[in-house]
């Protein structure tokens, strides 16, 4: 296992769609390892496999905060099958464009089917931080950005920030 590098914003990976998995295989498993520790590594509750320039349809999810949480959850081709009608506010972020965050409102609640580390597809429940996590990773899988959701004017006020930052 490993920690991999971010792909630096605006690489065009970032806004490219991933591949399907084909099947869920020992090298899937070592890329989802290496996930693991690059997002305990920024820290983070999330992270996709586009963020560090694999082209697949991974991500990796713990938002469990600690102990008695479900910890970390391995997903290869989540999709959306129903989002609750109450929106969460939360402060999001990516490593791949550090130092600026926007306060989103997503679903509080979602479906989401996946295959999980043995292969199997599980239709699975993700509430609160864990939610706005999948559905943060399932737009990376997408070649959305976070600050995607946001209005013209506030992305483009995030991006400057972003640049200044940046040297």
């Amino acid at each position: 296992m490993s920690v991999r590098p971010f792909v630096p914003w605006p690489d065009r990976r970032l806004r490219s769609p991933a591949a399907p998995v084909a099947a869920v295989t020992d090298e899937i498993r070592a890329i989802w390892d290496d996930m693991v520790e690059t997002m305990y590594a920024m820290p983070g509750v999330g992270l996709a496999a586009p963020q560090i320039g694999v082209m697949l349809r991974l991500a990796v999810v713990d938002g469990s905060g600690g102990a008695g949480g479900r910890g970390v959850i391995r997903l290869a081709n989540p999709e959306i099958l129903h989002s609750s009608v109450k929106l969460r506010a939360h402060e999001e972020a990516s490593p791949n464009l550090p130092g600026v965050s926007a306060r989103l409102s997503r679903p509080r609640a979602v479906t989401v089917r996946y295959l999980d580390e043995t292969g199997a597809q599980v239709d699975g429940e993700f509430v609160g931080l864990e939610a706005t996590s999948v559905q943060h990773q399932i737009d990376h899988l997408n070649g959305r950005m976070y600050f995607d959701r946001l209005s013209k004017v506030k992305r483009d006020m995030l991006l400057r920030r972003a640049r200044k930052l940046g040297g």
